[in-house]
């Protein structure tokens, strides 16, 4: 039992490993996920980091289900499928919309120290 559960996070890291592989997007999030330094050079509160890790796996899980949509899509349907084309870009607009809120979190909680900082 404690064999299966090692090997399933093996599992889980190399499946994050192949995305970050192949997937521009997510080397872009794991890029924004610099985040971690600016908030420990802003000294952001005990909330502020529950939010921005929030925010960081919310982005990070929607991108790797899209890249499993993707894969699994691309596998049971490789010819041009219009429901195909639908769960692929509803699985992106999934990501766009978690980034979007990730983003709104990163302005709410990086933005007024960094405005005072700068003197705005």
């Amino acid at each position: 039992m404690l064999r299966r559960r090692v090997a399933s996070f093996g599992h889980a890291f190399r499946g994050v490993a192949s995305a970050l592989g192949s997937e521009v997007h997510l080397r872009f999030h794991a890029a924004a996920a610099a985040a971690i330094g600016l908030g420990f050079y802003l000294r952001i509160t005990r909330l502020e980091w529950a939010l921005v890790a929030l925010a960081i796996g919310a982005v990070w899980s929607a991108e790797l289900l899209n890249t499993a949509v993707e894969a699994l899509t691309d596998l049971v349907s490789p010819e041009y499928h219009a429901l195909a084309g639908k769960a692929k870009d509803v699985a992106a607009g999934a990501v766009l919309v978690v980034a979007a809120g990730a983003l709104v979190v990163g302005l709410l909680v990086f933005g007024p120290p960094l405005w005072s900082l700068w003197g705005w």
